[in-house]
């Protein structure tokens, strides 16, 4: 009996001790952690603009739908006490009004302030925005920010590999990570590595990391030729891994930057961040080092050349698709996506002339007066209309489009509506406004097969996963347009130089890493 009366009181303690932890546990104070940014890839080259509503901001509770890992049943959901403001992400293309930038950027600055005080934020940017009358954007909008929330809140920032990093925005920023991987099938992973770097340091109470070095490199390269899938793009990220692992080091990251804008901030850029100062700068500067020695030996992800010699392969194949990427005018890159060069000389092409001729999908063309006037005539009826060059017409005119609608389907969140109109054995997709294709079901949506098309010419660079693993055969053409692949052709005035390749002899460079200050260093 005495033994049981033991066991008891020995229950009731272990409990309350239970009890109490339990109740500690709930009253630990969680870090609160903000979420803003803005992103969209913007072209210098482009005579397009874009405004607010391409941005499709998201406010509040409705920013989580962008980060499967911040679910309200994750983990990292459940390390921090989350504050999202606004996020608003664009489909690449032409420089941003000063009037959207300021709008979405005074959105940014009330909720932030209405909502404060911070531990934390998680800065959702691409890096490559370009701004009437700013010349680096991103380093504006965190300077700004950090004027609202403070020198002292820890800024993890996740970037696209195709931004730009320049020495402000690298001082505001305490954690700062990109993507490893072009095409990018790595994002949510890289954003979430930014958020969990994040909060382990506030959990363990490191804070901001003692060194962070930046070193440019002055290459300034397409995507296309830089791609992670085929060498030398590929061993280069691979040696990122290795660097991270070392006490001492936070996270490695290597910037390819953004070639289609004329700002002094765009070329390459390694940085390393962490507390052992010889691991970070030796880190960094292997990196920089490495990128350096293989300059010369980046090369298209697929074979280029004219869009007359694709032409010609692609007829002579007898594999389905035959994939032709128009990469002069890529939307995803920010091209207008409404240079109808190609499609002019596609619709004159004899072997596409008949209904029964060489089968071809053509994705896509804006048109939106040509959509209004399908709307009116419906499916299956004859149209006659205008559609494309209305904002880039440098290389060809708006093109009148004679055949009979196949589709027609509305409520796309970018094209909003889709028309398909059949000219001879050519399916030209035509948008109420511009819209890449990127996958299977873009084409199936609107009763197209593309693997059992001869030819499907898209607008984009390299393919991106579903349309490579969907490629009979592929060639890229070297085709006009705001992000034209021949750098030469482009004429920038303001970068800063020398720069390969458009220097190919220029002498080595100093890669010596340069220490960013912290974003409260007096």
């Amino acid at each position: 009996m005495k033994t049981t009366y033991i066991y008891l009181i020995l229950f009731v303690l272990v409990l309350s001790s239970c009890n109490e932890g339990t109740k500690d546990l709930q009253q630990k104070k969680l870090p609160r952690i903000a979420i803003a940014g803005l992103g969209i890839e913007s072209s210098t080259f482009s005579p397009a603009l874009s405004t607010e509503e391409a941005f499709h901001a998201k406010i509040g509770d409705s920013v989580y739908n962008r980060y499967p890992f911040l679910q309200l049943d994750s983990l990292q959901r459940q390390r921090a006490e989350w504050i999202p403001t606004l996020v608003g992400k664009s489909l690449p293309g032409g420089t941003v009004t000063r009037e959207a930038y300021e709008s979405l950027l005074a959105k940014s600055l009330k909720l932030l302030e209405e909502n404060g005080p911070y531990d934390g934020l998680f800065f959702d940017i691409h890096g490559a925005m370009s701004v009437v009358g700013l010349d680096d954007p991103e380093g504006d909008l965190i300077a700004r920010i950090r004027e609202v929330i403070g020198d002292d809140v820890l800024v993890s920032t996740s970037m696209d590999l195709h931004g730009n990093v320049s020495e402000r925005l690298a001082q505001h920023s305490d954690l700062i990570t990109c993507y490893r991987m072009a095409p990018h099938e790595d994002a949510i992973q890289s954003k979430k590595r930014a958020v969990s770097n994040l909060i382990d340091r506030l959990e363990n109470g490191k804070g901001k990391p003692a060194y962070k070095a930046w070193v440019p490199v002055p290459i300034l390269l397409p995507g296309e030729k830089t791609s992670t899938r085929i060498e030398p793009g590929k061993s280069l990220y691979a040696k990122i891994p290795d660097i991270t692992k070392q006490d001492g080091v936070i996270d490695a990251a290597i910037w390819i930057g953004y070639a289609w804008a004329d700002e002094p901030r765009n070329h390459a850029v390694v940085m390393v961040t962490g507390d052992n100062k010889e691991q970070v700068e030796q880190g960094a500067e292997h990196l920089a080092q490495s990128f350096w020695e293989v300059r010369k030996q980046f090369e298209f992800v697929a074979p280029t050349t004219t869009l007359d010699e694709s032409l010609k392969l692609a007829l002579a194949s007898d594999k389905k698709p035959y994939m032709i990427s128009d990469m002069g005018d890529n939307p995803t890159a920010g091209g207008a996506g409404d240079v109808t060069w190609t499609l002019k000389q596609l619709l004159a092409r004899p072997e596409f002339a008949s209904d029964n001729g060489t089968s071809l999908i053509y994705a896509s063309i804006p048109g939106p007066e040509f959509v209004a006037k399908a709307l009116e005539i419906g499916v299956g009826g004859k149209i006659k209309a205008e559609a494309g060059a209305a904002v880039d017409n440098r290389f060809a005119g708006p093109l009148t489009l004679e055949g009979t609608i196949t589709t027609i389907k509305q409520g796309d969140v970018n094209a909003e509506v889709e028309v398909v109109v059949k000219i001879g054995s050519i399916h030209v997709i035509v948008t109420k406004k511009r819209k890449p294709y990127h996958h299977l079901s873009d084409f199936t949506n609107l009763g197209l097969n593309p693997k059992e098309t001869d030819i499907v010419v898209v607008k984009i660079g390299y393919l991106v996963p579903e349309l490579y693993d969907m490629r009979g055969d592929w060639i890229m053409a070297l085709t006009p347009g705001g992000v034209d692949q021949d750098l030469n052709r482009l004429g920038y005035k303001r970068i800063k130089r020398p720069m390969f390749p458009l220097d190919a002899d220029m002498e080595n460079p100093d890669l010596s890493a340069r220490w960013i200050p912290a974003s409260n260093a007096e």
